[in-house]
């Protein structure tokens, strides 16, 4: 018999505190670059519903402050807003001595800030390029240099925000590949000099996550169905699959995990089909234009 009930579907993404233990993070600070606002807004309110601290950076610092006030309302739950240029070393420096001023420490980094359009190599300035390569990649070692001497004395993690582009090719994302490939190498060698010093470091690399800027000013309206219908998944990501998978890496779960890549795409990595964004070959050959947005996209 038949029931009338409709089946879950498949892989269905679950809330972190369906998961984890609320403590699980009880006494622990988190630095998050980025967390203002998308998917580093999210690994952050997870771990801080999981008893960490946190302090979020961001270039603007009116959303910063009030995106840590959201973060905050939870009984007590304790987040910094804290503004400044992750392409500035010093400005990264100086946010983390004020974390460690106001919190003592600093266990957990999240480097999450990043820029992206579309365009083909030949519109690309070489200025558009090298704003890409420096907020992703060189925001990432800012980021890292600035907080290793605190990781060292707590035994911390990282977790860099990557993601798939570069695996292989993708069409009007040189720029965006380049950095992240940077990011994934950049981390992999953390790995391997600090891991003497009790020092993990991890990429996550998101796939297809709804309601983000990456996917609202990346993905056309009309190519958002396409996606969902390849990948293998049958759903897009949602900003729980993300924090769920950073809790992982963070925590005694992922104690072993270091220098490597988790791909959290549902399965977009598999297909690698160019068309899920725009029509290729046809959008190069046809020579296309893009309007080129007022300011950087958020991943």
């Amino acid at each position: 018999m038949s029931s009338s009930k409709a089946a879950p579907p498949f892989h269905a993404s679950a809330p972190s505190t369906s998961i984890f233990k609320d403590d699980i993070f009880a006494g622990k600070v988190l630095f998050c670059t980025g967390g203002a606002s998308g998917i580093c807004y999210a690994q952050t309110k997870a771990m801080m519903a999981h008893g960490c601290r946190a302090a979020i950076f961001g270039r603007r610092g009116e959303l910063s402050k009030k995106s840590a006030a959201e973060l905050e309302a939870a009984p007590g739950s304790k987040c910094l807003g804290l503004s400044g240029d992750v392409r500035n070393h010093q400005s990264i420096l100086d946010a983390v001595q004020e974390t460690v001023r106001q919190f003592g420490r600093i266990d957990f980094v999240i480097a999450g800030a990043a820029g992206n359009f579309l365009s083909p190599i030949e519109a690309a300035s070489p200025n558009a390029f090298r704003t890409v390569i420096e907020i992703d990649l060189l925001g990432t070692f800012n980021t890292i240099k600035a907080t290793l001497p605190e990781l060292k004395k707590t035994h911390g993690s990282i977790i860099a925000v990557s993601a798939v582009l570069q695996q292989g090719a993708t069409v009007l994302q040189a720029h965006a590949a380049s950095a992240k490939a940077g990011v994934d190498t950049l981390i992999r060698h953390v790995a391997l000099e600090y891991g003497p010093f009790g020092v993990r470091a991890n990429t996550i690399a998101p796939g297809p996550i709804a309601d983000t800027e990456g996917i609202d000013r990346l993905v056309p309206p009309e190519q958002k169905g396409k996606t969902v219908n390849k990948l293998p998944a049958q759903r897009m990501g949602t900003k729980d699959d993300i924090a769920n998978s950073t809790l992982y890496l963070f925590s005694p779960a992922g104690a072993y995990v270091t220098g490597t890549q988790l791909v959290v795409d549902g399965g977009d990595s598999l297909i690698k089909l160019q068309n899920m964004i725009v029509d290729y070959p046809n959008v190069l050959l046809e020579g296309t234009t893009f309007a080129r947005p007022a300011k950087s996209s958020k991943l």
